[in-house]
């Protein structure tokens, strides 16, 4: 095969590749829809008064909750339900039916570390860790096994087009409230901008050839001055921002002009063209012109063009709001980790990460291993998304999948084939209730979970527009899980990404000086190759360098 036949095939592989991934997401957003019975919504319900709020779906059309083949399908169709890792054959159990519509975790292959070293730590354990701990837990459940996972871009698909079903009731909102928001209608020119000629500059107003007589007086100033019309061969001071008179032809600048005081003429220091330094009406909109449409943040720079709009209040969609429950018993609040207990890095670390994705977070509850207390916690949640943390695999203190079947919960993502994060679970409560996204234990892995179900989802229901995909290249061989995708933290350093140590499960320390999270292909990746990059909400603001950390 020649170099130009070898470059073609691999754009072809490419370009397959691709065409598959664009397959499996559209696949996974027919089922979201078809699971939760809603079609994506063409826009935002109105305003109904100062205070309106999310609503709920009308008792006349209830949510229908999928069968459990349905269910099952939407899990296992972007992964085989018989895989080398997962310690599976066709004939293998599946989970209890005590969870309808949903099948049980397998035994978790390991993590490969992106530099050939094997991870500290495997995904099982995540389910249960909030710290760097990585103590194994015993995993045997009459619902131990799952049949299958659901591929990783196929769950986002599913997560956003869940989110973006959900019924919304925009709320009209002053400018001082609004940041952060995501507007639920175009914000349009109410006026032309500007709305009369003004002056780009201090200066003289000048009309006609020159030279010209000086106007007696103080001249025009912003906001106050004379509108009566510049006559022919005059001119008159003028600052910037101050309406230009009438019949005026061109503002010339200070520095460009010589006032000859005693004769009362100004003259040009070099050529005047009509219309220089002049903001004419409408230079930047007319009354009528779309300015921003809906689904756009509001950005401080939103507020600043919606207030010289003459914008008091914005119609908004309102920010989700997410309960977030930290489970387990081995939780310390503060201090050193003892006696088998670790520090809880979860609970300081989800509800301002949270904040950063645009929702609306309430303090998280620890509610440590305690089913009722869990069972309660969700039957009394008012929230958009509840967010749990540990739990979600098969221990005997893991209680989410029990619980979430006691109360009748449709589980639709029970399982990614991602690692970090593999355990992860995305549910709906009944009757219409909340989304529940089950958050592996361990650091990393719930960051992982974060961002495969929760950003997405939290993106659907805030209505804001997905990040922009591109791919950097990593400048070294990236060594991935056999069959599924790996999430590795990583820096940008010029035109490239690079991968950093410190990426097991339980380890927080690579993801603190990351900007990103690079999407890793099974089977891993060249030197060279190009791949996906999740950039993090504050990676702007990040300026770090990567020390260690690679």
């Amino acid at each position: 095969m020649t170099a130009h036949e070898r470059e073609a095939a691999s754009t072809d592989g490419g370009r397959s590749t691709e065409e598959e991934r664009a397959a499996e997401e559209e696949r996974a957003v027919d089922q979201a829809l078809a699971l939760v019975g809603h079609q994506p919504r063409a826009g935002h319900r109105p305003p109904e008064g100062p205070g309106a709020t999310r609503s709920k779906p009308p008792p006349s059309s209830p949510v229908s909750p999928p069968s459990p083949s349905s269910a099952a399908a939407a899990s296992a169709s972007a992964g085989p339900e018989s895989r080398p890792d997962s310690g599976l054959t066709p004939s293998s159990p599946a989970r209890s039916a005590q969870t309808p519509g949903a099948v049980m975790p397998s035994a978790p292959a390991p993590v490969v570390s992106p530099l050939a070293a094997p991870a500290p730590a495997a995904d099982s354990a995540s389910s249960r860790s909030h710290g760097a701990s990585s103590a194994d837990r015993p995993a045997s459940s009459p619902h131990a096994h799952r049949t299958g996972s659901t591929a990783w871009h196929a769950a986002r698909a599913l997560a956003e087009s869940l989110g973006r079903a959900a019924p919304l009731a925009a709320h009209r909102l002053p400018l001082d409230r609004a940041l952060g928001h995501v507007l639920a209608e175009a914000v349009v020119a109410l006026t032309d901008l500007p709305s009369f000629d003004t002056s780009a500059m201090d200066g003289w107003a000048v009309a006609g050839p020159g030279p010209w007589t000086v106007k007696e007086g103080e001249g025009l100033l912003a906001g106050r001055g004379s509108t009566e019309p510049l006559p022919d061969g005059q001119a008159s001071r003028i600052a910037t921002g101050a309406r230009l008179p009438a019949d005026a032809t061109a503002v010339i600048r200070s520095e460009h002009a010589h006032c000859d005081e005693a004769k009362r003429l100004l003259y040009a220091g070099r050529e005047v063209v009509q219309g220089q330094d002049i903001r004419p009406r409408g230079q930047e909109c007319r009354s009528g012109d779309e300015l921003l449409p809906a689904g756009t943040v509001v950005t401080p720079p939103v507020l600043g063009l919606a207030a010289a709009a003459g914008y008091d209040a914005l119609v908004a969609v309102p920010r989700p709001r997410v309960d977030v429950f930290v489970l387990g018993d081995e939780l310390l609040t503060a201090g050193l980790p003892h006696d088998g207990l670790i520090r809880d890095a979860l609970g300081p670390m989800l509800a301002p990460w949270l904040r950063a994705l645009g929702a609306e977070v309430a303090e998280p509850r620890r509610l440590g291993d305690e089913a009722g207390a869990l069972r309660q916690a969700l039957v009394s949640s008012d929230a958009d998304l509840i967010l749990t943390t540990g739990g979600t695999a098969a221990g005997p203190v893991d209680h989410v999948h029990p619980v979430l079947a006691e109360i009748g919960a449709d589980l639709l993502v029970d399982g990614v084939a991602v690692r970090p994060g593999h355990p992860m679970l995305l549910a709906r409560l009944a009757e219409g209730g909340p989304c529940l996204v089950g958050l592996p234990g361990n650091p990393l892995a719930a960051v992982s979970g974060l961002l495969t179900l929760a950003e997405p989802l939290l993106r659907g229901i805030a209505g804001r527009p997905a990040q922009d995909r591109y791919r950097a290249p990593v400048p070294q061989e990236v060594h991935g899980h056999p069959h599924d995708t790996r999430l590795i933290p990583v820096v940008h350093r010029e035109d490239s990404v690079v991968p950093l140590h410190y990426n097991g499960p339980a380890m927080l320390r690579g993801i603190a000086a990351a900007d990103g999270l690079a999407v890793v292909p099974p089977g891993g990746v060249r030197s060279g190759t190009e791949v996906e990059i999740l950039d993090l909400p504050w990676a702007s603001a990040s300026p770090w360098t990567e020390g260690c950390f690679t």
